[in-house]
């Protein structure tokens, strides 16, 4: 199997642990804001987890961005001019590295706080919008014009 579509296999898979992890974090920490709940190891832990395996799953992305043989063709002024081209090349990318952005915020932001329950209202805010990122820009690549 060549790397690109090894890649694409671990990148795809690994899209449930990321989504797994954000949901437990986001879960959590909506509990913990809401139920006034002091922030445990075990919240920092999870939303350390959901942090990480955002991260690897945006490195695999950007490999696979960067060996994609759309990328490799070069041709951006035809790839814009595609719907499914310039969702692959420019969209996607850009939302994922959008929710990237608001994950790391968020986490570096309720690392500084020293209340629990702002801990856990930053996370469930940060983690929960770049959540709605990624589950739009999942559903975008399932459009008909769109799809693999």
């Amino acid at each position: 199997m060549e790397s690109y579509s090894l890649l694409l296999q671990a990148h795809s898979g690994w899209r449930y642990v990321v989504m797994l992890t954000l949901v437990l974090a986001i879960l959590m920490s909506i509990a913990g804001w809401l139920g006034n709940k002091p922030y445990t190891p075990g919240n920092r832990k999870i939303n350390l987890f959901a942090l990480i395996s955002a991260h690897i799953q945006f490195l695999l992305g950007l490999i696979l961005y960067f060996i994609s043989p759309l990328v490799k063709a070069g041709d951006m002024a035809i790839a814009m001019k595609s719907d499914a081209l310039r969702y692959w090349t420019v969209e996607h990318t850009t939302m994922m590295l959008i929710a990237i952005a608001l994950i790391t915020i968020g986490h570096s932001k309720s690392k500084r706080l020293i209340d629990s329950v702002a801990k856990h209202r930053t996370v469930a805010i940060f983690y929960t919008l770049a959540f709605i990122i990624i589950i739009a820009a999942i559903a975008l690549s399932g459009r008909p014009i769109i799809g693999r």
